[in-house]
């Protein structure tokens, strides 16, 4: 008899310091919601695969609250992944490389808790901010490293 194979979807367990930091991104972030859309946790499907960064930075649309979009196919304009405790970095940037960027996402955020940084992840390169103020050009947004992080 076959034992037939099968394919399991595993997610990351979201942690205390993952579910802070994701609640104050969204807070921060809500300075920016009439200019766009602030997703946190919404899988896409992208031309290169499917992803579901822990906040994506949309372009606005307009809600249908009667037709719902399940997993959109637009690529965010910026995509910010937290570490989570249990996974490694390069399944983050593996991702970038693999997904994001081939599918048109232009800018990674990888914030990692652990040591208060933020890896700003582009196709040219990547930039590692620890203080300050971090800003993404396509989209205007700035963000503070400090506040993000403060105890």
């Amino acid at each position: 008899m076959e034992t037939p194979s099968l394919e399991f979807e595993t997610e990351d367990v979201m942690s205390y310091n993952h579910a802070k930091i994701t609640y104050r991104l969204a807070k921060m972030l809500s300075v920016y919601d009439e200019q766009y859309d602030i997703l946190p946790e919404l899988e896409f499907d992208l031309s290169h695969g499917r992803a579901k960064p822990d906040v994506a930075i949309c372009h606005r649309n307009k809600v249908s609250w009667l037709r719902d979009i399940i997993r959109p196919t637009q690529p965010p304009l910026l995509a910010i992944e937290i570490l989570s405790p249990r996974q490694a970095l390069s399944d983050l940037t593996d991702k970038s490389l693999d997904i994001y960027f081939p599918s048109g996402v232009d800018t990674v955020w990888v914030i990692i808790p652990q040591f208060k940084q933020i890896t700003i992840m582009t196709v040219t390169g990547q930039e590692n901010i620890s203080t300050g103020i971090i800003h993404n050009a396509t989209t205007g947004i700035s963000l503070d490293v400090g506040t993000l992080f403060a105890e």
